[in-house]
């Protein structure tokens, strides 16, 4: 068959995501503070990469309400805006129940075993004070549920609104606040082992929706 001239094409997709999970890793942890102008000569210094892919890892960033653009001027990293977070909470819940409801029917012991080891590794993350490797078992945890459930459009939503969330995740993560989870993801894997469809994506939508309390007391 005739090869595409394109070459490469793999190696720069990876580029790219690796920019991009660099970039926004460091804004949720605070590495890159809110209000912060993103310079590319330093970050192509940083990341090692030329700047077309740190150019649209910055797109999806802007798309995610990470950073701020203003064409040919500056890349600044957004604010915590009280509105942002509260309205991507609210999809975020209601696309992880959704997910929960549609995968307890599909869902096997591997599933369960699953859900169980990642909240064994967020304990374990809270036990040792990592807020990063927390916020890496938890999205393991849900993620289960999410790939169970088949549907890729709940995926692809997910990807759009969690980024905003994840900085008042890592929040809650690094203080004590964040251990409530640990019996909330129990709660969630013992519906789920009973085929309690309802309950468990009940139990997952109030696991989430804990992030407004960060917000009512004047986190952001």
């Amino acid at each position: 068959m005739p090869v595409p001239s394109e070459s490469g094409k793999h190696k720069r997709s990876l580029l790219r995501e690796q920019a991009y999970v660099s970039l926004r890793d460091a804004i949720i942890n605070g590495t890159f503070q809110p209000g912060e102008k993103l310079r590319d000569a330093e970050l192509e210094e940083w990341l090692g990469v030329s700047r077309t892919p740190i150019r649209e890892a910055i797109g999806r960033l802007e798309a995610a309400g990470l950073v701020h653009t203003t064409p040919g001027r500056s890349t600044v990293v957004s604010t915590i805006e009280r509105k942002t977070v509260l309205d991507a909470q609210a999809v975020a819940a209601a696309m992880h129940a959704l997910a929960v409801r549609t995968a307890v029917p599909l869902m096997g012991s591997a599933e369960i075993t699953a859900m169980t080891k990642a909240n064994k590794n967020f304990a374990a993350a809270f036990a040792a004070g990592d807020p990063e490797a927390a916020l890496r078992s938890d999205d393991e945890f849900h993620n289960v549920a999410v790939e169970a459930s088949r549907n890729g459009t709940i995926r692809s939503v997910l990807e759009q609104v969690t980024p905003v969330l994840r900085r008042l995740e890592y929040l809650r993560f690094s203080s004590l606040t964040g251990r409530q989870s640990i019996a909330q993801h129990k709660r969630i894997i013992d519906h789920c082992r009973r085929g309690e469809a309802d309950a468990a994506a009940e139990a997952t939508q109030q696991n989430w929706e804990t992030l407004s309390s960060l917000v009512d007391n004047d986190t952001i």
